[in-house]
């Protein structure tokens, strides 16, 4: 189905363009929920404490990721509907690369400052070990 902007727009084809997106965000805060739930109810209080308190800073560090892939892949999108194909493809190649250069650093980086960083948020040393510890397989797997 192709659209120009010209053209009505339907409910159909509002949804058909933003369903994806609000998916997304749905599966992100689903996510969130359920770690917070399984955190509290099978490690403790404690654990979920540290938890939310080492989040924000994993926060920052996705943000610039979903950042750059939103804005990337729409750079792309558009350079490809322009019809210039092979700008688009460099485009998603260089996003690509980018983003795994990033991914690499975020994820050293990330290691390096999680103590530091769980200080500044207020981590006191009951829970400094689990906020460390959280932040270790949030920042390696995720």
């Amino acid at each position: 189905m192709r659209i120009q902007l010209s053209e009505h727009f339907t409910y159909r084809k509002l949804l058909r363009f933003t369903l994806p997106s609000v998916i997304m965000m749905v599966c992100t805060s689903i996510y969130g929920v359920v770690d917070g739930v399984f955190v509290s109810n099978f490690v403790g209080s404690d654990a979920f404490a540290a938890v939310n308190i080492i989040m924000p800073f994993l926060m920052v560090l996705g943000a610039v990721g979903f950042m750059l892939g939103t804005g990337g892949s729409a750079l792309a999108a558009y350079t490809l509907g322009a019809g210039n194909e092979k700008r688009a493809n460099e485009i998603f190649s260089l996003l690509i690369y980018v983003l795994i250069g990033l991914g690499a650093v975020f994820t050293i980086g990330g290691i390096a400052f999680l103590t530091p960083m769980s200080r500044l948020l207020g981590a006191d040393e009951t829970m400094l070990p689990v906020c460390v510890s959280y932040g270790h397989v949030s920042s390696c797997w995720a």
